[in-house]
């Protein structure tokens, strides 16, 4: 199946670069080299790009599609957490900008068998990186209940978590849970009619849950943007899509913690704390898509983009 994706916030986040000739720039979610093939077109020969990605299928495509830009791209498959030691072994010491597309790719949500959606009947997969020993099947058949409803809780924001994970844990003592539609039929039993006839689909929470912990994405969100900030030069710039309110909470509250980092008590006349900022941030409200861009791509609905300048 052909990698296809279209990027959200297309123009918007490659614009928020502020892309110059002969500049560095990273794209830790390559995708379908989306953005990327906009970055390497402002490079204009000059520079250099180096895209990641932890996803096999998407390293392929993005190989072929910015092959026409030649030695000025590096493509490698790791995880955008590893960014640090992806340039190092590249002699790359700071770049000029760095984006991230938090999403899930369309290529991803329509290839059934990758156990992404609940609209295909699959395998539990939903791993990110196929050379990850665990799958969704993993947490769905071993994970305990407190366990099960914490993440639906905390990731998925569905009011019925507790519910959902007693019927997970019912159902997996008659049988093993194998498939997205065992899956998907043990989390209606879970909710109220009333409810599934007039919300969404009722597994949509549970899914992304249950991405979310496989894939570690809040974790390595975390733990990336302070690295990213630290990896770039004078006005460089990080931009970020995120599409749900965790994934934004962290984004926010990062570029604030670097723009102000300072922890002395509000009464202090002077700070004392020696904490200082490393930037500002450029994006005091998120970038939307525009009401042209929502009724061509329903994906990008969510969408949300935020800019950190390093200063």
């Amino acid at each position: 199946m052909e990698f296809v994706h279209k990027s959200v916030l297309f123009h918007e986040t490659v614009d928020g670069l502020n892309v110059r000739p002969g500049g560095v720039y990273v794209d830790g979610t390559l995708g379908g080299a989306g953005h990327a093939s906009l970055v390497c077109e402002r490079l204009e020969g000059k520079g250099r790009f180096i895209g990641i990605d932890q996803d096999e299928e998407a390293i392929m495509a993005a190989t072929e599609r910015l092959s026409k830009y030649g030695d000025i791209v590096t493509v490698v498959r790791s995880n955008y957490v590893r960014i640090k030691e992806v340039l190092d072994s590249l002699g790359i010491e700071k770049v000029d900008g760095i984006m991230l597309d938090l999403g899930v790719s369309s290529h991803q949500l329509d290839t059934a068998e990758r156990g992404f959606s609940y609209r295909y009947n699959a395998p539990l997969d939903m791993r990110m990186d196929n050379r990850n020993d665990m799958t969704a099947k993993d947490i769905v058949n071993e994970y305990d209940e407190m366990q099960l409803f914490r993440i639906i809780r905390d990731y998925g924001e569905d009011k019925f978590a507790k519910n959902i994970a007693k019927h997970i844990i019912a159902a997996r003592q008659r049988k093993e849970i194998e498939t997205t539609d065992e899956l998907c039929e043990i989390i209606k039993a879970a909710i109220p009619a009333k409810v599934r006839m007039n919300g969404g689909h009722p597994a949509k929470r549970t899914f992304q849950a249950i991405r979310i912990e496989l894939n570690k994405e809040l974790d390595v969100l975390n733990e990336s943007i302070d690295t990213m900030i630290d990896l770039l030069n004078d006005g460089g710039r990080l931009c970020i899509i995120t599409f749900h309110s965790l994934e934004d909470r962290i984004v926010k509250t990062k570029f604030k913690t670097n723009e102000n980092p300072c922890t002395c008590p509000p009464d202090f006349p002077v700070c004392v704390c020696g904490k200082k900022s490393k930037g500002r941030v450029i994006t005091r409200k998120p970038i939307l898509p525009s009401e042209e861009e929502l009724e061509e791509n329903s994906r990008s609905k969510s969408a949300k983009l935020r800019i950190f300048e390093k200063i």
